[in-house]
């Protein structure tokens, strides 16, 4: 199946936005025209088991996100993922290097990584409130866990749909159709060759934080910002600066690469 997405703009780089696990392709509301008015070809699209995109057979995330740029004909693209999002990103720029002309990593998960104790703790309370059915206790959890204090009304509100969409979708879905996790190790990602952006939010947790500590030391080329405002989801927080953090990096990435086509 090919991932339900949007298209805008007609600019000769393409721009992937990849969505947190906890959001679906709305979640890109605040930068994904700026991006397309700025002069990039911008795709933002749900995985499956988010939003529009159903889980209808066994897949990989970066495999499917690898056949979207198939289907559009775009031979590479600058990839912006937030959290979830942001592993899938690693994944594909590990498993498919070619494709991937630049990272911009918003509060990144990474392969491989070992939840904290309160990471799993964390976990152990969302499996209860599920297993006990009780999902909009389950969705308030995730709501009030990502967002950090600047997020609006109108991000939490966004988050609650969006997870309770995921939740409806993926608890439906057949064992055997869930998600195939890409072989992907510490060393693959650390012959990752794109310019990367990792961005980790003060009021984050720390697992989050961790990551981008070591995605800055492992990743050859590199650049991490602290946001003292940001928590978890810096695109629903302040949608306007992200924005431009977004910009000014693709800016940075096509001087370095004149005249290089992303498309």
């Amino acid at each position: 199946m090919t991932l339900s997405h949007d298209l805008a703009g007609t600019g000769p780089s393409t721009v992937v936005l990849l969505h947190s696990g906890v959001c679906d392709r709305r979640m890109w509301d605040g930068q994904f025209h700026a991006l397309a008015e700025a002069g990039h070809r911008v795709v933002r699209c749900d995985l499956r088991g988010f939003g529009d995109s159903p889980i209808d057979a066994p897949h990989t995330h970066a495999e499917d996100v690898r056949a979207l740029l198939d289907h559009l004909g775009a031979e590479r693209a600058a990839v912006v993922g937030s959290s979830f999002g942001g592993r899938v990103a690693l994944e594909l720029a590990a498993l498919h290097p070619g494709r991937v002309s630049a990272l911009a990593l918003l509060g990144p998960a990474m392969p491989g990584m070992a939840p904290s104790p309160e990471l799993r703790a964390w976990g152990a309370r969302e499996d209860a409130l599920i297993e006990a059915g009780d999902l909009d206790a389950a969705v308030e959890l995730n709501v009030d866990t990502w967002l950090g204090p600047e997020a609006p009304e109108a991000a939490r509100a966004l988050v609650r749909d969006g997870q309770r969409r995921a939740f409806d979708l993926q608890l439906a879905a057949p064992e055997e159709h869930h998600p195939v996790p890409a072989e992907v190790t510490r060393d693959d990602l650390a012959r990752i060759q794109a310019p990367a952006l990792v961005a980790a939010g003060a009021h984050d947790l720390a697992d989050f934080r961790a990551v981008a500590d070591e995605l800055g030391k492992l990743l050859p080329a590199a650049r991490r910002v602290d946001l003292d405002w940001a928590g978890h989801l810096p695109a629903l927080e302040r949608p306007d600066e992200t924005a431009r953090l977004l910009l000014s990096f693709l800016a940075e990435v096509s001087e370095l690469s004149p005249g290089v086509s992303a498309r």
